[in-house]
């Protein structure tokens, strides 16, 4: 079983033995240059070489030793649950008698599995659990995109109503739009019917935010209580309901608008129901207009 890659093993040996020249060089000649300011310039080497080299073992060890750190967090969560089960399974068998000891267990595993709202809360955070590493199954299988093959780091997990949100720090060779092209194998991977990816922050693209979907939740039945408030007793009338149409122009009457003249009332023309004018006629019917009253 290979816990840590070659890959990642060869590529931490590298930086570690990078990091140890690096650190011992630098911090052993700031003190050199601070030592000289007291003591011989000989004896200041020395004091540098003395603090340079112990640093830079230091910054050694930490990086030769980060493959195995970032492994730990991976199973921080599971670890520390182990950890505080067995603790407290051992103390209460050395204390209580074997009677008291099972009927302690029954109670704190048969209530969380008898109470609903308790059963899924703990399933919900047993996903987020799983989803952790069946992420870093995704990294790890295919999606590494830099040359030393180190994993993001992934964070934390909480769920939500509709699956788990899960928070990736990501090393450089990757990005956002890296991981949008992949979404369909991280579904399949994580279990879940869909998966979505935007940043968590602002100011740092490396921060994501992957959302891991497994259930609907929009279409699950809501009651309503307007049904309590319909009377059911009451009689219904058989009679259609009549829908108000539109009026048809020629059943509306056409108002006749009078023009006050000097001399005789002038007559308005007869029109249609539809409103258009009816055709002249040669003859009219109108009387000649009197001469007298132009002279």
């Amino acid at each position: 079983m290979t816990v840590i890659e070659a890959k990642v093993h060869r590529s931490s040996a590298r930086n570690a033995r990078m990091a140890f020249i690096l650190t011992a060089v630098i911090v052993g000649v700031l003190s050199a240059v601070v030592a000289a300011a007291y003591w011989h310039p000989i004896v200041a080497l020395f004091v540098g070489a003395l603090i340079g080299v112990p640093a830079g073992g230091l910054v050694w060890l930490l990086v030769r030793v980060w493959p195995v750190i970032r492994l730990l967090w991976w199973w921080t969560p599971e670890t520390l649950l182990s950890a505080g089960l067995l603790t407290g399974w051992v103390q209460l068998a050395n204390h209580t008698s074997t009677v008291v000891t099972l009927i302690v267990v029954a109670l704190v595993v048969g209530v969380p599995a008898a109470i609903g709202p308790v059963r899924r809360q703990v399933k919900a955070w047993g996903w987020c659990l799983v989803v952790r590493h069946r992420l870093r199954v995704c990294f790890a299988q295919f999606i590494i995109a830099n040359q030393s093959g180190s994993l993001p780091l992934i964070l934390w997990a909480r769920p939500t109503p509709v699956g788990e949100r899960v928070w990736v720090y990501l090393r450089p060779g990757l990005s956002a739009k890296d991981l949008e092209s992949r979404l369909d194998k991280i579904a399949v991977t994580c279990h879940a019917s869909t998966v979505l990816i935007e940043r968590a922050g602002e100011s740092n693209a490396a921060y994501l935010r992957f959302d891991i979907k497994r259930r609907e939740v929009l279409n699950a039945r809501v009651g309503s209580p307007l049904v309590d408030a319909i009377d059911r007793n009451a009689p219904v009338s058989a009679s259609p309901l009549t829908v108000p149409t539109a009026l048809d122009l020629p059943d509306v009457d056409t108002p006749t608008i009078t023009l006050p003249t000097q001399g005789k009332p002038a007559r308005k023309p007869a029109t249609t129901a539809n409103g258009s004018k009816p055709a002249a006629s040669s003859a009219s019917s109108l009387p000649d207009d009197d001469t007298a009253d132009w002279i």
